[in-house]
């Protein structure tokens, strides 16, 4: 149960703040915001509040941001629908009735001869009494039908009335907010736990390892590996990682003392991959302050950045393999592993899948982040939009093989973890 709570915290934080990114751009451009949903599936709670209804759903897997205009969602009145019209004290239209039986006598039922729902504002037709009328549409005004009230969006409030700048602003916003939550979670852990000095001090060697072969030992500090000067763990730790089976001089001050010890790394295979391994431990003490704790969100947002995108090129070079990757399932089992050691290393966790989150929905894929932005390019290059109908059917394309893909890596976790 503690796994599950934990999943659903960090799945829902990742998913509500990458939204919100989209929901407050999106404002910020006069778009008018739907629905803003914390999940997927049927709903299990909703709150309207504005023109905005705030909803949790069922399946704590993602999340969106609906914005007028996006999802043809405008509504168009056929010449000979009939509709019931309630007007305001300045004689506009205020709620449009599509059911035709209504039992209200304030009603105008009214056979609609011509409309237009967001842009002139009107709709012209004859009364009961065969007269033709013409009524001016309030912009707050509601559509109603089968009891669901639905809020008209004038097209200046419209996600396609906006420049193309607004537009990308309020797509890149989420991806973008999700690297500002993983900077502010690693903030919050250098001033409650302390930012790592990262020296490179020796804490353990372990027995039968290359590192005891060569003569370390505990507090020893690196000083240089090969004649390259190294002044920091995360540096010794690369260059021995990249020099798996090859002999290395590596320099270490002991009580004052410079000393050069020759040690041959052994090589370690994980996810297809082979790595050095000598056989040391590393403990950093901590210090805290404001200004190291900013610095160190910023490094370690900057570092992983940095290194997912390496997986992701590895992974398109054909270094990694499809059975490499993880979905929920693999995610979870990992969050699993992660909350038994504690808040902190569950915080640093959040923090990565946070930066994931945003690389994912940055690849110019249909039906992603990344994919609308390259409509957008488009768009600007070729100084008009894409054709909607033809854009809907790329990202319904993309839609699908993104699930086959998530049904494929969710079965290689099944199969991993489970058989």
């Amino acid at each position: 149960m503690e796994t599950v709570i934990a999943f659903i915290v960090i799945f829902g934080t990742l998913v509500a703040f990458h939204e919100f990114g989209h929901f407050l751009f999106a404002k910020r451009a006069g778009i008018m915001v739907r629905e803003f949903a914390i999940g997927m599936g049927p709903k299990i709670l909703a709150i309207r509040k504005g023109e905005t209804q705030y909803t949790i759903r069922l399946l704590p897997l993602g999340g969106y941001v609906r914005m007028a205009g996006e999802d043809f969602d405008t509504v168009e009145l056929q010449p000979g629908y009939r509709v019931g019209l309630l007007l305001n004290a300045q004689d506009e239209i205020e709620k449009i009735y599509l059911n035709r039986n209504v039992s209200n006598p304030n009603i105008l039922n009214v056979e609609v001869e011509k409309s237009d729902l967001d842009r002139e504002l009107y709709i012209e037709g004859y009364d009961e009494d065969g007269q033709l009328v013409h009524l001016k549409i309030a912009r707050t005004a509601m559509i109603i039908e089968k009891g669901q009230e639905t809020l008209i969006a004038p097209y200046d409030r419209q996600f396609e009335s906006k420049s193309l700048g607004s537009r990308a602003l309020a797509i890149f916003a989420g991806p973008l907010f999700n690297f500002i939550l993983a900077f502010f979670i690693f903030l919050a852990l250098g001033l409650m736990n302390g930012v790592p000095t990262n020296e490179p001090i020796i804490s353990e060697v372990k027995p039968d390892t290359p590192a005891e072969m060569a003569g370390m030992k505990k507090d020893d500090l690196i000083t240089g590996v090969d004649g390259k000067s190294i002044d920091s763990w995360p540096k010794f730790s690369e260059a021995i990682q990249n020099s798996a089976g090859v002999p290395m001089s590596i320099e270490v001050e002991r009580a004052g003392k410079q000393i050069v010890l020759d040690v041959v790394p052994d090589t370690v295979e994980d996810a297809g991959q082979e790595f050095g391994q000598i056989g040391v431990m590393y403990s950093s003490p901590l210090e805290k302050g404001i200004i190291k704790s900013i610095v160190f969100g910023a490094e370690q947002t900057y570092t992983w950045t940095v290194k997912i995108f390496e997986l992701l090129g590895m992974l398109v070079t054909g270094q990694f393999t499809i059975d490499a990757l993880s979905g929920p399932v693999g995610i979870y089992k990992a969050t699993e592993e992660v909350a038994q050691h504690g808040i902190f290393n569950l915080m640093n966790w959040g923090a990565v899948l946070s930066i994931n989150l945003g690389i994912m929905n940055l690849l110019p894929l249909p039906a992603l982040d990344g994919g609308r932005l390259l409509f957008f390019l488009f768009e600007g290059l070729r100084g008009k939009p894409i054709d909607k109908q033809k854009e809907g059917m790329v990202h319904f394309v993309g839609i699908m093989l993104l699930m086959v893909l998530m049904l494929v890596v969710t079965w290689n976790d099944i199969q991993r973890f489970f058989f």
